[in-house]
């Protein structure tokens, strides 16, 4: 494991990050992966973690596969990228030199190994696969000391270091569903309760802005109207949560759309998963444990379809992804929290007008249409990721990531 650990930054500051931070930021988050290998070592080397597919867990890589491929997409976009100093212009389909690993692209490439061929291949061994993971990493290094300055000349670098640190939380998550320990994680906060913001009609310029880095969907920049709105302070709590299901949620139609009623039915569910109790306090299966939460923390584990039948329940509704962006930053001051769950909105995932790809294409449009915007972070995310025009991305009837909601008057 590499003996670096980079301080926190500020997403915003991370998003701008010139040669020296950077390097520190990359090595750090192959730190975090190797950290994450070692800790699952045990269960890597078996069939669960690393040929054979887990009913349990929903639609996820191979884990064995998800670290060899970060070895690979930062060698790929970086090391063998002749194209690198264009940034987003580069052509992705562009000739790349030889790989260090000869059996590197038939199997971490995306293009050659899609999802459903995954759990069959037979990728390097553990050991193997963390040799291959340093090795990139100091080729990654050495070229990022003699890049250029501007935003072209680093697009790349920073690309994998957030694609990396997107990863690393992919892996809490699965280590979460599997009962794995992760020791290093903080926890969730429990807040006071507060009273929820009204904010104006207005204007908001949605989406980012250029200069320094951003990805794919949250561009073109633009502004949208937004009417008055109120909305709450923070996440709903399992306080809040626990009444809906005490009075019978998940036993009445009446507030759930037609989808959310019909995974109702076909999961059987009658609270959110990992829940062991909510009467009396709340017992939750966290990382391998039975943990009594705080009632004050926010729910999570929910689907969207959970969220939006509480607010159904509750006589409110999902903010839109743009009154979550505003209040995230105009409410900061007055109290707006977020970062412990991932939160649900009501929008469904599409291309801004003038939405142009980034190089790597596996990442938003096939998710366009079909699945819902998450905004925030949650306790899992780094530091470096929690920004406020982040936009997260997931079907609706996944509830094994860590998210929650916040509700809107209607």
């Amino acid at each position: 494991m590499l003996d670096i650990e980079a301080p926190p930054i500020p997403a915003d500051q991370m998003r701008r990050a010139g040669r020296d931070l950077l390097s520190l930021a990359l090595m750090d988050t192959r730190n975090r992966t190797l950290r994450w290998a070692s800790a699952n070592e045990e269960a890597l080397g078996n069939s669960r973690w690393g040929l054979g597919p887990m009913a349990e867990v929903q639609p996820c890589d191979p884990p064995l596969w998800a670290i060899g491929h970060l070895g690979w997409f930062q060698e790929f976009w970086i090391a063998r990228n002749l194209q690198r100093q264009q940034g987003e212009r580069a052509d992705p389909k562009s000739t790349r030199l030889a790989s260090i690993d000869p059996s590197s692209d038939s199997c971490f490439d995306p293009q050659h190994a899609p999802f459903d061929v995954r759990w069959q291949l037979q990728p390097p061994d553990l050991d193997a696969t963390r040799q291959y993971l340093v090795a990139t990493l100091e080729t990654t290094l050495d070229l990022l000391e003699h890049a250029g300055s501007d935003d072209d000349a680093l697009y790349f670098f920073r690309l994998a270091l957030f694609h990396e640190d997107r990863q690393n939380e992919v892996f809490a998550t699965l280590s979460q569903t599997l009962g794995q320990p992760a020791p290093w994680l903080p926890s969730p906060v429990a807040f006071a309760p507060r009273d929820p913001l009204l904010f104006p009609a207005s204007t908001w310029t949605f989406g980012s802005s250029p200069g320094g880095f951003s990805f794919d969907n949250e561009r073109p920049v633009h502004v949208e109207p937004v009417l008055e709105f109120e909305i709450d302070a923070q996440a709903v709590t399992w306080t809040q949560y626990a009444e809906f299901v005490e009075d019978g949620g998940y036993d009445d139609a009446r507030f759930w759309s037609p989808d959310g009623w019909a995974w109702v039915q076909r999961e059987g569910r009658r609270s959110p998963r990992h829940v062991d109790q909510l009467r009396h306090g709340v017992l939750v299966q966290r990382f391998g444990q039975a943990v009594r939460v705080p009632m004050g923390q926010a729910a999570m584990h929910l689907t969207w379809y959970e969220a939006d039948a509480w607010c159904r329940w509750a006589g409110r509704r999902l903010p839109t992804e743009v009154e979550w962006e505003l209040a995230a930053h105009q409410g900061a001051s007055r109290g707006f929290r977020w970062g412990q769950v991932w939160e649900w909105t009501a929008t469904t995932f599409r291309p801004f007008d003038g939405f142009q790809p980034g190089p790597d294409l596996h990442h938003s449009p096939p998710a366009f249409g079909t699945h819902k915007v998450l905004r925030g972070a949650s306790f899992a995310t780094s530091e470096r990721m929690r920004h406020a025009k982040f936009r997260h991305f997931l079907r609706p009837e996944r509830d094994d990531q860590f998210t929650g909601f916040r509700s809107c008057a209607l």
